[in-house]
C-alpha cells in the first residue's frame, strides 16, 4: 500500500507561510523564499540541479494528494488536477460551487483517516502528497501520516503560519536521510509507530 508523506519548506523558526497569509496573499509576505530551492532562473517551479533535483524528482513521483482547505483553496485546487492524480480535501464543511468543475477533487467530510484511506487506494504504488499544516497535525494525531520531508530553509520569518503549532502529544521519528544543499537542508524522517 501506498504511503503518506508530508512535503513542506519551512524557515528554521518553523513557519511555512509568512505574515499576511490569505487569499489576496497566499503563503503570506515572502513565501517565495520558502520554496526559492526549487525556483528556476526565470522564476518557475521546476527541477533543481544536483542533489536537490533527486529530492524534487521523488516527490513529484505521487499517486494522489491530502491537502488541507486553506492549501487548495489559495491555489484554486491546483485547476483541478496536479499531474493527473486525484486530490482529496479533508474538510468538514462542503466544497464550494466552484469544485464542482474538478473531478478529480474531492472533499472527504469524515475525518482525516478516510480522506488518507482514499488517497492511499488512488495512489496504488506511488505515495500520497500531504500538504498543509492543520493537515499534517491532524494526519499525526489519526496516526495515518507515514514519513515527514522537510525542507529546511536557510532563513528566520519570525512570525507567519507555523507547522507543528499545536500537536496532541510528542511523535517520535526516525531520521531516514539528510540531504544537505546550500539553498535547503532535506531532512526525511519516519513516524515512529
Amino acid at each position: 500500500m501506498a504511503s503518506s508523506v508530508l512535503y513542506m519548506s519551512m524557515s528554521l523558526d518553523g513557519f511555512i507561510a509568512g505574515p499576511n497569509d490569505n487569499p489576496d496573499n497566499p503563503g503570506g509576505d515572502e513565501f517565495m523564499r520558502l520554496h526559492a530551492w526549487f525556483v528556476t532562473p526565470e522564476g518557475e517551479f521546476g527541477r533543481p540541479g544536483g542533489v536537490a533535483g533527486e529530492v524534487y524528482d521523488e516527490m513529484e513521483q505521487y499517486g494522489a494528494i491530502v491537502a488541507g482547505r486553506n492549501t487548495v483553496e489559495q491555489v484554486d485546487h491546483w485547476g483541478g488536477e496536479r499531474h493527473g492524480v486525484r486530490i482529496f480535501v479533508p474538510s468538514h464543511r462542503p466544497p464550494g460551487p466552484s469544485v464542482a468543475k474538478y473531478p478529480k477533487v474531492t472533499y472527504v467530510n469524515d475525518g482525516i483517516a478516510s480522506a488518507m484511506a482514499q488517497a492511499k487506494e488512488a495512489a496504488g504504488d506511488r505515495h500520497v502528497l500531504v500538504h498543509g499544516a492543520y493537515t499534517a497535525q491532524t494526519a499525526l494525531e489519526a496516526g495515518v501520516l507515514d514519513e515527514l520531508q522537510i525542507h529546511q530553509i536557510p532563513v528566520l520569518f519570525g512570525s507567519g503560519r507555523r507547522l507543528f503549532d499545536v500537536l496532541p502529544r510528542r511523535i517520535e521519528l526516525d531520521v531516514v536521510r539528510v540531504v544537505d544543499t546550500p539553498e535547503a537542508t532535506h531532512l526525511r524522517y519516519r513516524v515512529r509507530r
